[in-house]
């Protein structure tokens, strides 16, 4: 199951620690999907409006970085596994519904059909005062036989909680427009990157967006509708328009030239999938669902909400406000969520095993160590800031056909960037990684999510060694499943000098530059205090992170004499040929001895050295 759009989650009943707190006084309300782009906003909203929350997750950690992580109670389950549910249930009024199986697999329907009954059937049992779903609007006069898939599916979800013997709120909203959503991403890489394009006719459909803020707004208002109140909503924004619209107005508000837009009959959702996953982040498997919800008109009937959920003075965000408020948030770097919150239908979730689960299995390793002569700080900023713009430290073009690849194979490829440039937290996503573990300082752990025969791993760490020098440390792991898996390793082998060896010889030399340019600046900073009228010199506006010294975005190797085909850099040594300002000793800095790659062959039963 994943929410709006992610997956539900589950319960870690070892945190009561909302009991005696600031927000006893208040409801208690459940919310499933709490990692989701959606749920993941509405828990720190009901926090601020006085209620107490209560998480349900699959996979507890995941939510262990979130800011709010320490004012909420998690709870481990599953809405497919009705006992879990028994738990999570005990003591709440409100139980927010905001998950779905879409993308699990051809049964989906049935999935969510019988997720749904164990959620209205366990809420009722606990004496749940109030549910609250949030669905898809669906398009008036069209028999549900018609409707795609997904959008039947919700509305089916809704019919069946409002039976439930629970008052039950369905909140239906059309495309919600918010930094990070999926809808705002498909419109925005749509618009950005094809100034003429040939769409398909759903881009005459006339639709009725709603702001992110406004849907948060509604759903913490349905705690306190009155028990009596017991049906749909439909919810949306005061603009009625349609996707080319749409994509005119993002234009306008984003400072681009007028798109010139030529609709033509012969693009299917199927092909329209292809089309959107082709151009933008979104792949295949959420895009085309996206797009089937375009073919009939997506206008709300009534507004009735606003009967218990008064709109604010200034009504509710029109369209233009809406993009202007989310372009702000990425401009800002405080996208909160994203679509690749939820873990994509497909992708490898499980985490990396301890010894025990290797025991007559293979695990293919490539390790690399490197002597850094820079501060862990130095390292460790480099290897938080990897990935998105900041690129893989790496052959490049390897990276980009290896991301093209995944993508035509129906995978995530290279281009779901990050939800933030500097900071990482556990259920990231990170291109085609996603964030399994982070120890600030000293660990990164990444679980690729790229279609491959079997599963695999990245861990970039930093440590210290006996003689006190920081050493960069990087594991490459793999679970091959079946013949073809084992094959896929040994024909990718061949790449991994250039790949993982370029990669810790350039995040080394990364580290190196940028605690040059810091101590540089530091000693300008000095210099230039007692000049009157004079600031601090600057130093690097990437204060470590990422890229440095003339390294490129899309992950070139830095200059500083490496080389952009991820061959070694030399050590310290300048483009012009000349020595190095500081050299490191050999003793500290050896890349032919300390990047060779290390167990090769595969290990039966071998450990992770967790």
């Amino acid at each position: 199951m994943t929410d709006l759009p992610e997956e539900p989650g589950v319960r870690d009943s070892t945190d009561d620690s909302t009991e005696g707190s600031a927000e006893e006084a208040g409801p208690r309300c459940l919310v499933t999907g709490a990692t989701g782009y959606i749920g993941g906003r509405l828990v720190p909203a009901l926090l601020d409006s006085g209620h107490r929350v209560r998480a349900l997750a699959r996979t507890p950690q995941k939510l262990r970085d979130y800011p709010w992580a320490d004012r909420v109670e998690v709870v481990r389950g599953d809405v497919t596994d009705a006992d879990s549910l028994t738990e999570a249930m005990r003591d709440v009024d409100v139980a927010y519904y905001l998950v779905h199986a879409l993308g699990s697999g051809s049964d989906f329907e049935e999935t969510d059909r019988r997720a749904a009954r164990n959620f209205g059937e366990k809420a009722r049992a606990a004496g749940v005062r109030r549910i609250v779903y949030l669905g898809g609007l669906t398009p008036a006069g069209v028999p549900e036989r018609e409707l795609s898939p997904h959008l039947r599916s919700r509305a089916e979800v809704g019919r069946i909680l409002l039976d439930s013997g629970v008052p039950t709120a369905v909140l239906r909203a059309a495309v919600v427009i918010g930094s990070g959503s999926a809808s705002f991403e498909m419109l925005r890489y749509l618009t950005e990157r094809l100034p003429v394009m040939v769409t398909p006719s759903w881009v005459s459909t006339r639709i009725q967006p709603i702001a992110v803020r406004d849907v948060i707004r509604y759903l913490v208002g349905s705690a306190a509708l009155p028990s009596e109140v017991n049906r749909t909503f439909d919810i949306g924004g005061p603009d009625i328009m349609t996707y080319r619209d749409m994509m005119q107005g993002y234009a306008r508000v984003a400072g681009l030239p007028r798109r010139v837009i030529v609709p033509v009959p012969v693009l299917t959702p199927t092909l329209s999938s292809h089309w959107i996953g082709l151009v933008t982040p979104v792949p295949r498997s959420i895009a085309r669902p996206l797009a089937e919800s375009l073919r009939h008109e997506v206008v709300c009937r009534e507004h009735d909400i606003v009967r218990y959920v008064p709109d604010p003075p200034d009504g509710p965000i029109g369209f233009d406000r809406a993009l202007g408020l989310a372009l702000q948030r990425i401009k800002d770097a405080q996208v909160d969520t994203r679509w690749t919150s939820a873990s994509l239908p497909g992708a490898p979730s499980d985490p990396l095993p301890t010894d025990p689960d290797w025991s007559g299995g293979s695990l293919y390793r490539d390790e690399r160590e490197l002597a850094v002569p820079v501060d862990r700080a130095d390292l460790w900023r480099v290897i938080e800031g990897i990935g998105g713009e900041n690129g893989w430290y790496s052959f490049p073009l390897a990276w980009a056909v290896r991301g093209w690849i995944d993508r035509i194979v129906g995978g995530v490829g290279l281009r779901r960037g990050r939800r933030d440039a500097h900071r990482l937290r556990v259920g990231d996503s990170l291109d085609f990684w996603r964030v399994e573990e982070i120890v600030p300082g000293e660990l990164l752990r990444l679980r690729a999510e790229m279609r491959l025969p079997g599963r695999a791993w990245l861990e970039l760490s930093v440590a210290t060694d006996d003689r006190g020098r920081t050493l960069y440390r990087q594991r490459a792991l793999y679970h091959p499943q079946g013949l073809l898996g084992h094959a896929y390793w040994w024909g990718v082998s061949p790449f991994h000098a250039v790949v993982f060896g370029g990669m810790a010889r350039n995040i080394a030399e990364a580290a190196r530059t940028a605690a040059r340019e810091r101590q540089e600046a530091r000693r300008g900073a000095v210099a230039g205090s007692g000049r009157e009228g004079q600031g601090p010199a600057t130093g690097s506006g990437t204060g470590g992170r990422g890229p440095v010294d003339g390294s490129r975005a899309d992950g070139q190797a830095p200059v500083d004499g490496s080389q952009a085909d991820g061959q070694a850099p030399v050590d310290g040594a300048r483009p012009d040929g000349q020595p190095p300002e500081t050299a490191p000793r050999p003793e500290d800095h050896n890349p032919e001895a300390d990047s060779r790659p290390k167990g090769r062959k595969p290990t039966s039963g071998s450990g992770t050295d967790n």
